[in-house]
């Protein structure tokens, strides 16, 4: 059963990033806290301080001697005697700390370098265009439901080598990890269940059968000589699930509704889709998806805040990209800017793993969208919902489909 809540009266002294105020749009909020609190506090959550500021959110996400990374989803409770052991966390490298993290990363650099990447162009491609065809004869589809959250399943899905037809259940592993913050700490428990079962199985299939994949990969790899312990494995596996769909997904479905907003950039990319790259860097930055979050490691007193052992950290990329110390003209989407130093995959030693996948994963699915639709608008303001919690991105987004190629 879920805990009522008490809605959000002062973001600086009671934050919560799943009220409903927030979800449904952060970047007014974002601003206050900037200019009157730049670190704010919460007693939710058993404690949490989310800074604001590009420096802070810089300074935090670099310093691995105050924070630890041992788990990164804001929740009630915190990592106990069940949890993986250190140096591993939850989810290798995410959650790993130095100096295993350098070697849990090194690990998976291979399977995400450019060349490997590049070579899923034509499947994530021709995805793309399947997908369109079976919203050809309409004149309003929904942009997240019927196209955005179906691409990066479609491309961790081949990669781990897992059946596509596993979509929805992917897509409610994320659901159950990412949103559900809000649930007392043994319904999540419960509700893990089948996330569990269900890579458990896929790992005991892939031990049978070893395929040329990334999950047949993880089974055969060593550290110094030593197969990864099932923590490692059953953490990375969740990791790239997780993280790998939604994070793309909502990048996605965030491009696609700003162009739904926005005509005048819309008619630029599809005059000159040579903008598309730019584009896509500057969506990334304006809509940075995701919000990761630190532990504090023990009492420790930054910039005058008080923060006690195991409190939460919720990094605010999304606010940094936003810093107008940072960036010129932070508020404003600029299609075509030059200088784009985002952070919207991170800063510090875990920087996003999976951008040159997110990027290839982006740049097809507005190529081929715009291509298909080079004219298009938001059909119904109240449809469009954004998802609660740290990764925020459109969850329905009906759109009116003006011009077809």
């Amino acid at each position: 059963m879920t805990m009522e809540k008490l809605p959000v009266a002062d973001f600086a002294t009671d934050f919560d990033h799943t009220d409903p105020q927030w979800v449904a749009d952060p970047y007014p909020i974002m601003e206050d806290l900037r200019e009157r609190c730049p670190i704010a506090h919460s007693n939710r959550y058993g404690g949490m301080w989310v800074p604001v500021l590009h420096e802070d959110v810089s300074a935090i996400a670099n310093d691995t001697e105050h924070f630890t990374s041992r788990t990164v989803v804001v929740g009630s409770g915190r990592p106990g005697e069940d949890a993986p052991p250190a140096p591993i966390g939850v989810a290798p490298p995410i959650s790993s700390d130095p100096p295993f993290h350098a070697i849990a990363r090194r690990l998976m650099l291979p399977a995400f370098a450019p060349k490997k990447i590049n070579a899923l162009e034509s499947f994530s491609r021709e995805l793309c265009r399947r997908l369109i065809a079976e919203m050809a004869d309409r004149e309003v589809i929904d942009a997240a439901v019927d196209y955005a959250q179906h691409i990066p399943v479609g491309l961790i899905a081949k990669m781990l080598g897992l059946p596509q037809e596993d979509g929805d259940l992917f897509r409610s592993f994320v659901h159950i990890i990412l949103e559900g913050v809000d649930l007392p700490q043994e319904q999540r428990i419960e509700a893990f269940q089948p996330v569990e079962a269900y890579f458990i199985r896929v790992l005991e299939e892939h031990q049978a059968n070893p395929n040329d994949d990334l999950t047949s990969f993880l089974l055969e790899a060593e550290i110094m000589g030593n197969k990864l312990e099932d923590a490692h494995i059953f953490g990375s596996m969740i990791l790239l699930v997780v993280a790998g769909i939604d994070t793309t997904w909502s990048a996605i479905g965030s491009s696609i509704w700003h162009l739904a907003k926005n005509p005048e950039d819309l008619a630029r990319l599809v005059e000159d889709p040579s903008l598309i790259a730019s584009a896509i860097e500057e969506f990334l930055r304006a809509y940075a998806p995701v919000t990761m979050a630190r532990l504090v490691k023990e009492d420790f007193e930054f910039k005058g805040c008080p923060m006690k052992q195991d409190d939460w950290i919720l990094l605010g990329f999304p606010a940094a990209n936003r810093d107008p110390k940072f960036f010129d003209r932070a508020d404003e989407v600029i299609i075509d800017r030059e200088q784009n130093r985002h952070a919207a995959f991170g800063l510090g030693i875990h920087r996003c793993l999976g951008s040159n996948l997110a990027r290839l994963e982006m740049q097809t699915a507005l190529e081929e969208f715009i291509a298909a639709f080079p004219k298009f608008e938001i059909a119904d303001d109240d449809g469009v919902t954004f998802s609660q919690g740290q990764v925020r991105g459109p969850r329905t987004l009906p759109i009116r489909i003006l011009e077809r190629s």
